[in-house]
């Protein structure tokens, strides 16, 4: 399985696949390579690689989780890039991802070719990171992949016309099974993590979100985000007219990106960058 050492010495996994225009792809607080395994088919033609963040999945936990941060991800992403000779590349990033791929583009704009985000933008709704707090770092009550899907299915009825067995594939992607029940594919100290930056002034966003002016933009939202709310992607679309926007029906936070809105919209977003 292909990994790389970072500049401060843990073994960071990632996948690449693919010939043509690189795209990076960014996932989710607590998400994995897995993450994007629905949307792969559709980006065919281009390199896509996908990497999963230190103290997630198959990657190194930190010893110091305070590195659990937007500015050491966001480093761990370009040494990746250097790692893989790459020396430009588009960004797809889901949630948190999205707000790596935003900060990469006030500080080493030149390394990109464009930024797509999924649902996800510069202001969050306080309601949305109180139910990620919810979870956050702990193992789930059920004991089995098929206990969790029904669990998921009824926690997220934002969500409306996914079928069981998309909720037993997400399950068996964010839950390892073991002999006392299920384990979250984290380390759960990414919890104190996140802790630590909400007793923090919330910086101000919107100068990263305009840092991407002159890129290929693409921005998709579920229509029942809990995170990233209409106003948001409203102003986000005042600001860049040019924006390529979605809006997914039936979808929380987040889509899962193989809707045809979404397909649809990243595909554009992919042709501007040829």
């Amino acid at each position: 399985m292909p990994h790389f050492t970072t500049s401060d010495g843990l073994n960071i996994y990632y996948e690449d696949e693919g010939d043509g225009l690189p795209i990076l792809c960014l996932p989710g607080l607590t998400r994995t390579t897995a993450d994007f395994e629905y949307v792969t088919p559709h980006l065919a033609g281009n390199r896509v690689i996908k990497v999963d963040y230190r103290g997630r999945g198959q990657s190194d936990f930190d010893p110091k989780w305070e590195n659990y941060s937007l500015q050491v991800e966001g480093r761990d992403v370009m040494e990746l890039l250097a790692h893989l000779g790459i020396p430009k590349a588009a960004l797809l990033g889901t949630s948190r991802g999205g707000m790596i791929a935003m900060g990469l583009s006030a500080m080493v704009k030149d390394h990109l070719l464009g930024v797509a985000l999924n649902d996800i933008g510069p202001a969050l709704d306080p309601k949305g990171i109180e139910f990620i707090m919810v979870y956050l770092g702990r193992n789930p009550a059920a004991k089995t992949h098929a206990e969790a899907a029904a669990a998921l299915q009824h926690v997220f009825s934002d969500f409306d016309g996914v079928p069981a067995e998309r909720w037993l594939r997400e399950a068996e992607k964010n839950y390892t099974q073991t002999d006392d029940g299920l384990e979250i594919t984290y380390d759960p100290k990414l919890r104190d993590a996140v802790e630590l930056g909400r007793g923090q002034p919330m910086p101000d966003l919107w100068p990263f979100f305009d840092a991407m002016a002159g890129l290929p933009l693409a921005c998709i939202r579920g229509a029942n985000s809990v995170l990233f709310t209409q106003d948001t992607l409203d102003e986000m679309q005042r600001r860049r007219p040019d924006m390529i926007t979605a809006v997914v029906p039936d979808r929380g936070h987040v889509p899962f990106l193989d809707e045809p809105e979404a397909v649809t919209a990243l595909q554009t977003w992919v042709e501007q960058m040829k």
